[in-house]
Formats: structure tokens, sequence, C-alpha cells
């Protein structure tokens, strides 16, 4: 199956090596190139694309227009996965990213451009729904853990409560698939908030943490 990529990117040299890049890759249809925030979201209206490549930071303000995007194409285009490019390893980016749900959703690092199949792979794995994050951006969330795994303290129960969040179940739908009450599912994510240190953090940013933590031993 062909799929369709918007491209958007505000630095030239960047934008042409995507462009060559996905242009020469087989299976994807290159249908417009961008170089700022509204004619991102003017090419997916035109276009709908299965996949949407953008940079995390483009005008008009260069900050975070790509996950502004990301957010608005949760409610515009559901189906339309989103590939965010940054320079920046600070999870607080994918956290932001990943806010709304983790599916069909990739955050990396603009250095994996030196590697054209991680980044396609990406691009091939929103589009299905998956979600991919950049090692270095969780190596970032977990540094200062002494734990080779983070998930090494988890149990399997544990385990598999985190894997239903990550696919972005809420607790009764995660009760319903593992045949636990709500209350043994809340009592295992608790569990985990604990056990990866984040009992102290926001309730969204625990859950997304955690599967950062989780995503990160997927890739």
């Amino acid at each position: 199956m062909t799929l369709s990529v918007v491209v958007a990117e505000d630095d030239l040299l960047t934008r042409e090596g995507l462009r060559s890049l996905l242009s020469a890759t087989e299976g994807i249809e290159l249908v417009a190139v961008c170089a700022d925030y509204d004619e991102l979201m003017a090419a997916v209206a035109e276009h709908g694309p299965d996949v949407v490549l953008t940079d995390i930071r483009m005008p008009p303000t260069g900050t975070d227009e790509g996950v502004r995007a990301s957010d608005e194409l949760r409610r515009s285009h559901p189906a339309t996965g989103v590939v965010v490019l940054s320079q920046y390893d600070d999870p607080e980016f994918a956290l932001a990213l990943l806010d709304r749900g983790s599916e069909g959703r990739a955050y990396l690092l603009k250095e994996r451009m030196s590697d054209p199949e991680q980044l396609v792979a990406a691009v091939r794995a929103v589009a299905e729904g998956s979600s991919v994050i950049d090692p270095k951006v969780v190596d970032a969330l977990v540094r200062g853990r002494n734990a080779r795994s983070p998930l090494a303290v988890l149990s399997p129960r544990e385990r598999e409560v985190l894997a239903e969040m990550a696919a972005g179940k809420d607790n009764t739908a995660i009760a319903g698939t593992l045949f636990l009450t709500v209350r043994a599912v809340e009592k295992n994510i608790n569990s985990i908030f604990t056990k990866l240190d984040l009992a102290a953090e926001s309730e969204i940013h625990k859950r997304v943490k955690a599967v950062l933590v989780h995503l990160s031993t997927q890739h």
C-alpha cells in the first residue's frame, strides 16, 4: 500500500533532504512539502495524508508547532499518523506530543535522518497506529536510575497493564482486556507509578511517562 505523506520543515536544507529521501522511497507518495504551520494545516486539509512528518519548531512562533499540529490532527484527522522531528532529547517535548495518546505518534531526533531506514520505518509505524520514541529521549527520561531495564522492577501483570496503557486504553478497557476488575487495574497502575518513581508527577504525566518507558523497550 502506498502511503501519502506531507512534510513540514522550515530549514531549507533539511526540507530538501526529506523531500529527496521520501521521493525516492518505494511505497511512499510525497503529496506536499511545507515550510510553516499554516502551510502544513492547509496541506493536510487538502490532501488528507496518511502521515505528517514535521519539525517540532517552525514559523510563526518557532516554539511547538509540531506538537500543536499533532494535537489538532487528533481532532480533525484522527487516522493521520504524525512523526515529529526534533533537535532536542528533552523528554518534556515527547511528553507534550503524547499527552493526548501515543497511538500513531513518533518522536525522533533529527540525527536519525542519517539512517533513512529508521526514519521510513517510523513513518510506516505511525501509519499503522503504532508509536516510536527515540531511544535517546527515553535514556534522558530514565537517566540516573540504576536498573539496566526500567521495567525490570515490574511484575508480569504490571507489565501487561502497562502495555495496555501504551495502547491508549483507559482503566475500564484495560480491565475488560485482561479480565480484571477496575479496582485491580487501579492498584496495578499505582504500583507501576511507585516502582517507576513517578508518584510525585501529575496524573497525566504519570501515565505518559510510564508509556514512554514501555515504548523504550519495544524498539
